[in-house]
């Protein structure tokens, strides 16, 4: 049987992490607001696939346009998971880091830079990941890897 290639993927770590904090046992609202995480993750990483294609294309296609407000929501979800008090005090370095990246790939996407476009989302899907597992762990859940 011939191999049949998958779509690429940009979020792997934040898809897993957020799928793995919304599994996890404990109170609804947290389990909920990673589940909204994982379903934003999801969301920019198909409009993610869409925008690589747009850009090796060369052309000006709905998911490229789509991809910023999917990130946007991806980062909102992610705050509101990790909680105010959290994202504001002992995440703020998170933050930063979560925006500069979603920047940078804003940049990468209207310059039409593939290279920087892939690079972006590997410190972009990092950044969030890591935010999903140090506010889980923030929480007193156990981490597991």
């Amino acid at each position: 049987m011939p191999y049949m290639a998958q779509e690429p993927t940009f979020l792997p770590l934040t898809v897993a992490a957020a799928r793995s904090a919304a599994g996890q046992s404990g109170d609804s609202p947290s389990r909920a607001s990673a589940q909204v995480v994982q379903r934003r993750a999801e969301e920019a990483n198909a409009a993610a696939a869409d925008c690589w294609t747009a850009l090796l294309a060369g052309c000006d296609s709905p998911g490229r346009r789509a991809l910023p407000s999917r990130l946007r929501a991806l980062s909102q979800a992610t705050s509101a998971y990790a909680g105010e008090t959290w994202w504001t005090g002992t995440g703020a370095v998170h933050r930063r880091r979560v925006t500069e990246a979603e920047m940078r790939i804003g940049e990468a996407v209207r310059d039409g830079d593939g290279a920087e476009f892939a690079e972006a989302f590997v410190g972009y899907d990092q950044a969030v990941a890591t935010v999903v597992v140090c506010a889980r762990g923030s929480r007193g859940t156990t981490v597991t890897t």
